[in-house]
């Protein structure tokens, strides 16, 4: 193993964590993963392990049934499974946004209800804001839920929800929607429902329907749906914190979380790719020597070596400065921005190395080659970082006129 990613001032415990990770990547996830992905068929043994390590509950806190780790960590060991097969990266992250979004912002009966059967993996989660005709602008969803005239308190919801990853796996939901309660602010007219519904697809819950799977290029196995609300009556008891009106900025912390996630799986996919490139470039000779001995091709791999820790050490700040309680939109913002634009560059420059090999199914550089444009749009494409990130540094640096 070589000297890129490393990460200081780990505790011996968290170390142990990510070393226990990393061994159940080579050996169950590397082995399996390209005959998986070709198949799109579900990683359910790989799932079962996951909950046998008790990876679902990682950073879900000790009185809850989880091991109460921090971000940062949760963050490495995403990287780690995402170095083996990043679909297996995504079943866990939309799990541990919902479940940061209970922490936060649950009432104490929803995070009693939820977080300890979340930690061993029996309630899988999933949260949806995006639809169809609206994509990364949030204010432009249409699915509503409407309180219901009887005076119970319910609501009916109705709409369509679009990109849901572990929308047929999962058998919760935490759903965005608009309840347009009476404020003139567009987004104080958002609310955050926590919907129960069975894993599968079709009909899943009253007025509740998962099409089916959504055929993609890459980012196969893990579960990418539709959910189509037709008169689903939920309690207020499920709208997250108790409170309508909060969705938005309950979502946008959530957010964050998934940002510094992509960033990690961009890290892992990146430094697989780096892995592959740089064992083959020693292997395959031409004009009478190993390719890595051209210059071209050293030239090459000293960019993609820069790129891997530099995009490391990028999500480690991100996931840090999380942790420590600041707001961190503009770093998770870079790192997710940088993580994923360098993740692509690196798989291409790994696929070159490969040539005409890196075309045939048979080598995973192709399966890392399909894999890495979802990063760049995952969780706000770059452009939208780019807004993000140009924003804040204009209020960091604004004029004093």
């Amino acid at each position: 193993m070589g000297h890129l990613c490393e990460t200081d001032g780990l505790t011996d415990v968290q170390q142990e964590i990510l070393k226990t990770v990393r061994s159940f990547v080579e050996q169950e996830i590397l082995p399996v993963a390209n005959e998986l992905e070709h198949h799109d068929e579900y990683p359910a043994k790989i799932v079962d392990g996951l909950k046998e390590l008790g990876l679902f509950g990682l950073m879900i806190p000790e009185e809850y049934g989880g091991l109460g780790e921090s971000l940062l960590i949760y963050a490495l060991c995403v990287e780690e499974i995402a170095r083996g097969w990043m679909s297996v990266s995504g079943i866990i992250n939309t799990h541990f946004i919902v479940a940061y979004l209970l922490l936060q912002h649950g009432t104490e009966e929803q995070r009693r209800k939820y977080l300890p059967r979340m930690a061993t993996g029996e309630v899988r989660a999933a949260f949806s804001m995006s639809e169809p005709g609206c994509g990364s602008d949030v204010s432009a969803i249409r699915t509503k839920a409407v309180k219901d005239d009887d005076g119970d308190g319910d609501y009916t919801i109705n709409g369509q929800k679009m990109w849901l990853t572990n929308g047929g796996s999962a058998n919760l939901v935490a759903v965005l929607v608009r309840t347009d309660e009476g404020s003139d602010s567009v987004y104080q007219n958002m609310t955050t429902f926590l919907v129960d519904k069975e894993a599968g697809f079709g009909e899943t819950a009253q007025g509740l329907t998962v099409p089916g799977k959504i055929e993609k290029m890459g980012y196969k196995g893990v579960d990418t749906t539709e959910l189509v609300f037709d008169g689903h009556r939920i309690s207020a008891g499920q709208i997250l914190g108790g409170v309508p009106g909060r969705g938005f900025y309950q979502m946008m912390d959530g957010v964050e979380v998934g940002r510094v996630n992509v960033a990690a799986r961009g890290c892992g996919v990146a430094l697989r790719a780096f892995e592959l490139g740089v064992v083959y470039a020693q292997q395959r000779e031409t004009f009478g020597k190993a390719i890595a001995g051209h210059q071209a091709v050293l030239f090459r791999l000293a960019e993609m070596a820069t790129k891997v820790e530099a995009a490391h050490q990028m999500m480690v700040r991100a996931a840090r400065k999380k942790d420590s309680g600041q707001r961190n939109d503009l770093e998770s913002g870079m790192a997710k921005y940088l993580a994923s634009e360098y993740c692509a560059q690196v798989v291409e420059d790994s696929f070159r190395i490969h040539g005409g090999y890196g075309f045939s199914k048979e080598y995973e550089i192709e399966r890392l080659y399909r894999e890495a444009p979802m990063l760049l749009i995952g969780e706000g494409t770059a452009d939208i970082q780019r807004m993000i990130i140009g924003r804040r540094v204009l209020e960091d640096y604004k004029l004093n006129v």
